[in-house]
């Protein structure tokens, strides 16, 4: 685990809906910056940087290169296997957190745009109070779930799969 200072910038590189968007585009496949660009409709120069960003704050690996037209193209992979060492927003400052979740929020409302109607779905908001036992389960189960897509998360249109989204924030609260 990294300093605090590190945590707050790995945390920092990733509360930008564009690196969110990387990271996920990244997860079970390793991508050039030219192919980052052409999916996300960026330019070649906007994808390096934001790639750059993930890099520098250890959310991304390099996973290879490839010569292209007498060039050498770095590829890249969010190792998401690794995502206990990662900084989560809890561990941070309160405005790490707060630029984090607006930058999800952006990202959730392009998603929800793109969502296709009448397909199973599932959505859910709760503020309560339960048991610790029923908290400790409920974390658990969305762990496995983020954990199950993560691991089975494929290139963008790969025969036979289905573009999906799972957008997920549970923690205690402090009583006001």
């Amino acid at each position: 685990m990294g300093t605090d200072d590190e945590r707050v910038s790995a945390l920092r590189a990733v509360a930008h809906p564009v690196r969110l968007r990387i990271l996920s585009l990244l997860t079970g496949t390793a991508m050039s910056a030219a192919e980052v660009a052409r999916e996300l409709d960026l330019t070649h120069a906007n994808a390096s940087y934001h790639l750059r960003v993930l890099l520098d704050a250890d959310e991304l690996v390099l996973d290879g290169e490839e010569t292209i037209r007498g060039g050498v193209a770095k590829r890249y992979r969010y190792p998401h296997e690794r995502r206990g060492r990662h900084p989560r927003p809890g561990r941070t400052g309160h405005g790490d957190r707060v630029a984090w979740a607006r930058a999800v929020g952006v990202e959730l409302e392009r998603r929800i745009g793109s969502r296709r109607p009448r397909r199973p779905q599932q959505s859910s908001d709760l503020e309560g109070w339960v048991d610790p036992e029923t908290w400790s389960r409920a974390l658990a189960l969305l762990e496995e779930a983020s954990m199950l897509l993560h691991d089975a998360n494929r290139p963008p249109r790969t025969e036979g799969t289905v573009h999906v989204s799972l957008t997920a924030a549970a923690f205690e609260m402090e009583d006001a």
